[in-house]
């Protein structure tokens, strides 16, 4: 059978965009315009505030300034923008603008109007050298196609091409770096025809680009399989060290790593087409992440590994050390361990200083920070007063306080939680970050003195203990009356730790709503192994810790089925996809929203950057298909749910479940979307309308013109997109108040 639902796949086709302005338009007739709401107007303000903290680095050296990138009611698309420190420190700080995002000239591609701000590459020519000099992306529209333009910071003007400037006009997905004051090395879409792309759509062929030189005239020095996910070339100064490293990303998760040894000297004198020395291949597992501190290799594992020479088997999850020259000749026997894991305890990030490492460390979700520090080639583990960890529903950040972390042992510290608002102070590795000074603190921006925040487990049907985090009410009934809204996502090793959501302060809790956290398996919560327990042909295993959270939620009596639901987005969406089809899942949720998702996992391998993540997923061309077909949300509900045929049939027989009807469901996306394809959403929605018919009675979709994968683009179309997603729940869980 002919997937009839596919001409949705034609992104910007005028029957697509249609259709695309149809729904949108019955949307908003049912559910009512978001933004003449007292809720979107709320959003749009704590958006808007300029009581945000801002994130803020040092570019410079020691003498340098402070950048950041700003977004407000007066700068919708955004400036880039600098101060000192003791302006900043003072009552009313002086900014000065660098960049006005807002007054360049529009985007002329496809429906984009406006810039979104994807950042700043910048010149580092080693210990000493002025950093003056950045390449700049800028997305149309937010896709994550994007252009870049050399800027001068000194100047504070870019760099235009007849002056020798970098300058990519056309939109693709671009990697783009300074190997040298003049040379650039760069992946991209070189003709427009796709060649130079993976199958992911990602770069495969790395060139280098001389300053005055048009790119036609770039010089291959790295290419890659068609099958790869993405191919990499990149130098870099390394605390007085000069790394060079060649990268095949084969999948998501695996790559081939090639290595060389430079001097300042080469990289500012030979171009990397005419270095002499040789790259070598370096014999570390192909799924562990290679990295390095001064002359140090920094392996993180994310399998069990018996490093040659070494007598200790260290576990997925450790983080290694030893001199790189040593990783290079194969011999492990020196090896460090920062960090090992434990069945509660797990490594989540690390920021690096100029002689520390900091390790932020996960306790059953909870953060402990560790300190090493890096001294006459030896790590030495510190002593630290943040050793114990924080409290439940609570979180902390730690940032260098320069872009070029080598310049300094100053970092910031960001604290916050649920419920509570963030503030941002400077510190010093080198006590600890024990001393603190604080500069920032976020106001309220929702009354949260009611509320209490509190850590559940769950136990999946394995026996797999899930928590979850709970915001409520300190007076809450149990009773199964209370509107609850339950958000996980469950892939790609990411964690869902405590943050400070005003817009959801405002928008749910404060109402009277509860909201939960589950930190389901395929999350990083407890490290690689909770991630790979749902990965591929496991991949159920999610689905059943979502259901086995709803399950506990609904046996406290905190909510029932009428007002339960559930939220996610981009992988979330897939697993929300999986809450609206599954057999038990579909009977414990009353409502819906489903962001950007996957949802059709035949297509999605085909679908935009849909090839990369079959690392994750599988391969739908091989017999992958057949534990993929199991959790392909669209062919759950095509043909279990709805019993229409399928060609060819599955290897197992389809069980039809007549009783089967879908909760009540919002569907978001973006046109702009160039990660995940709109179509996975729209397809799931005419389906649901055209085929399924009174048994999903409750469908609505919206699709933003704008905004990419975080589907929109500025404040005003977050608030639009969040104020429409509150206002649905509230109206379907029938919660009460003023929207």
């Amino acid at each position: 059978q002919q997937d009839p639902h596919k001409w949705l796949e034609d992104v910007l086709g005028d029957e697509s965009m249609a259709w695309v302005k149809g729904k949108n338009a019955e949307c908003i007739a049912a559910i009512g315009d978001p933004t003449i709401t007292d809720t979107y107007k709320r959003i749009l303000t704590i958006l808007d505030s300029k009581d945000k903290i801002p994130n803020l680095f040092r570019i410079g050296g020691p003498s340098g300034m402070y950048y950041n990138f700003w977004q407000d009611d007066v700068h919708v698309e955004g400036i880039w923008r600098k101060i000192t420190l003791e302006s900043y420190k003072s009552a009313t700080p002086e900014w000065k603008t660098v960049i006005d995002v807002d007054a360049l000239e529009p985007p002329v591609c496809g429906t984009a109007k406006t810039w979104v701000w994807h950042g700043s590459t910048l010149l580092d020519e080693g210990p000493g050298a002025l950093c003056d000099r950045a390449i700049i992306a800028l997305s149309p529209g937010g896709s994550d196609a994007d252009t870049r333009r050399e800027f001068d910071l000194v100047k504070e003007c870019w760099v235009e091409p007849a002056d020798g400037g970098f300058a990519m006009p056309k939109a693709a997905k671009t990697q783009c770096a300074y190997r040298s004051r003049d040379e650039v090395l760069v992946g991209t879409d070189f003709d427009g025809d796709g060649k130079a792309l993976t199958d992911s759509g990602y770069p495969r062929v790395v060139k280098s680009w001389k300053r005055g030189t048009p790119i036609e005239s770039a010089v291959v020095v790295f290419e890659g399989e068609q099958t790869d996910v993405s191919v990499s070339q990149h130098a870099y100064h390394d605390r007085g060290f000069v790394h060079e490293f060649q990268r095949r990303n084969i999948t998501f998760w695996t790559k081939k790593v090639w290595y060389r040894k430079l001097t300042a000297e080469n990289l500012n004198t030979v171009s990397a087409d005419a270095e002499a020395a040789p790259f070598k291949e370096v014999a570390i597992q192909p799924d562990a992440r290679l990295s390095t501190f001064a002359d140090a290799a920094m392996l993180t594992l994310r399998s069990d590994w018996n490093p040659p020479g070494s007598p200790t088997t260290f576990k997925a999850g450790s983080l290694l050390s030893v001199p790189m020259d040593k990783a290079m000749q194969g011999d492990w026997s020196a090896v460090v361990a920062l960090f090992e894991p434990t069945p509660a305890k797990s490594l989540v990030r690390r920021t690096e200083t100029r002689d520390f490492v900091i390790l932020k460390t996960l306790q059953d979700v909870c953060t402990v920070l560790e300190f090493w520090k890096y001294e006459d080639g030896s790590w030495v583990k510190q002593g630290s007063g943040t050793s114990e960890a924080v409290a439940v529903g609570e979180d902390v950040d730690v940032e260098c306080l320069a872009r070029v972390a080598e310049e300094t042992n100053e970092v910031w510290i960001t604290r916050g939680g649920y419920l509570v608002p963030d503030t941002q102070e400077i510190s010093n590795a080198e006590n600890g970050c024990t001393v603190t000074e604080k500069l920032r603190s976020k106001p309220a921006m929702f009354d949260a003195t009611r509320l209490i925040v509190e850590q559940n487990f769950a136990t999946s049907p394995d026996g797999t203990k899930i928590p979850y985090f709970v915001m409520r009410r300190k007076d809450l009934v149990f009773d199964g009356s209370n509107p609850t809204l339950l958000n996980a996502y469950g892939g790609f090793e990411i964690s869902m730790l405590p943050r400070y959501s005003a817009v959801e302060g405002a928008g749910w809790l404060e109402k009277g709503g509860v909201k939960v956290i589950a930190n389901i398996r395929g999350g990083g919560e407890y490290g690689p192994t909770w991630h790979q327990a749902a990965l591929k042909e496991n991949r159920y295993k999610c689905y059943e810790d979502m259901e086995a959270v709803a399950s506990d939620l609904l046996s406290r009596r905190m909510c029932t089925p009428a007002t339960l639901a559930c939220i996610g987005g981009s992988n979330g969406g897939l697993l929300v996809g999986n809450m609206l089809t599954r057999p038990l899942a579909s009977s414990l949720f009353g409502a819906a929203v489903c962001q950007v998702p996957l949802l059709d996992m035949k297509a999605y391998s085909k679908l935009l950057a849909g090839a990369s993540w079959m690392g994750e997923y599988g391969n739908p061309e091989t017999d992958d298909w057949q534990y993929l077909r199991k959790h392909s949300a669209y062919h759950l509900l095509r043909h279990d749910c709805l019993g229409l045929p399928e060609s060819p049939p599955p290897a197992t027989p389809v069980e039809v479940r007549p009783d089967w009807k879908c909760p009540k469901v919002l569907f978001t996306t973006s046109t702009r979307d160039d990660r995940v394809h709109p179509a996975h959403a729209r397809k799931m929605v005419r389906a649901l309308q055209e085929e399924a018919k009174e048994r999903a009675p409750t469908v609505y979709y919206w699709e933003n013109i704008e905004g990419g994968h975080g589907g929109a683009a500025d404040n005003k179309q977050r608030a639009h997109m969040w104020a429409l997603t509150y206002i649905f729940l509230g109206q379907m869980l029938n919660l009460q108040g003023a929207w």
